[in-house]
Formats: structure tokens, sequence, C-alpha cells
């Protein structure tokens, strides 16, 4: 089982795609999860402490906006723990939205920065190119090992 880093990190159908081949999505939906979960981060609606946009330092310098630097306190982890990770370019905003220019180029930047594997595709604009999407994530995931079906 292989841990696969998402772009975008919220989309729910990529995560879901990733667990029913066998393998462990890294997406935003389940950090979120952890922190509305986790007792004691108590300041809603964005469920950060003052100490997130520090953190994402490691990730995105000093002169780059807070939001940059909290996001990367939220995927920067992910990255460093990806094992893989699949990339999906011009996404509709309806299948993962990510909000952020900036925190999405150094996002693809860390990412293919990283030695491991790859797959960056096209979102899919037809029936067929979504079978084809479809069938080029499993055959991705196949290659990675130890997944299921």
């Amino acid at each position: 089982m292989a841990k696969v880093f998402l772009y975008p990190t919220t989309s729910l159908i990529l995560s879901d795609l990733v667990a029913r081949f066998g393998h462990k999505p890294l997406s935003a939906a389940l950090k979120i999860r952890e922190r509305i979960q986790t007792p004691g981060i108590d300041s809603p609606p964005l469920q950060i402490t003052p100490e997130e946009p520090k953190k994402g330092l490691k990730w995105a310098a000093v002169e780059v906006p807070s939001g940059v630097r909290g996001r990367m306190s939220l995927y920067g982890p992910m990255i460093d723990e990806a094992e893989a990770a699949i990339i999906i370019n011009n996404a509709d905003y309806s299948f993962g939205c990510m909000g952020c220019a900036r925190t999405n180029e150094l996002i693809k930047y860390l990412i293919r920065k990283r030695d491991i594997p790859v797959l960056d595709l096209e979102y899919p604009t037809t029936e067929d190119e979504g079978v084809e999407f479809v069938a080029a994530i499993k055959k991705f995931l196949d290659t990675l090992g130890a997944g299921s079906p």
C-alpha cells in the first residue's frame, strides 16, 4: 500500500479511487477531518492555530503570503510523506478546487522535485476521456504494487 498525494487535494473522487485500489490517499479532506476532530484546536471556521503559518516556513519563505504558508503547513507534511503522486491539470472546480494559484505552483514544484512516481493527467472533458482517465489511474496505482483489484 503506497501513500499517494493527490492534486487537487480536495478531490473526493481521486481520494475514493486511490482507496478503492488499495492505497492510502493523502488529501486535504482527511487532514482537515483530523483537525476538526482533534481536541484543543478551537478556532472555527479555520481550524488553524497561530503556529500553523510558522510551520509552513519549512516549505515557503517568510516573504510568501501567510495564506500560502498556512496552506503549506497542511500540504507540506503530506508531500513529504508521499510515496507517489497524482496530479490532475485543468480540473473543473467541482472536481476539487484548490483556491490559491501560488500554493498550487509551489505544490506542483515540490512534488516534481521529489524522486517519487508521478502521474500527470489532464482533466477529462468527454465520456471516453473519462474512461481513459480512470484506466490510467488504475494502471498507475497497479504499478505501485500491493494494491487491490
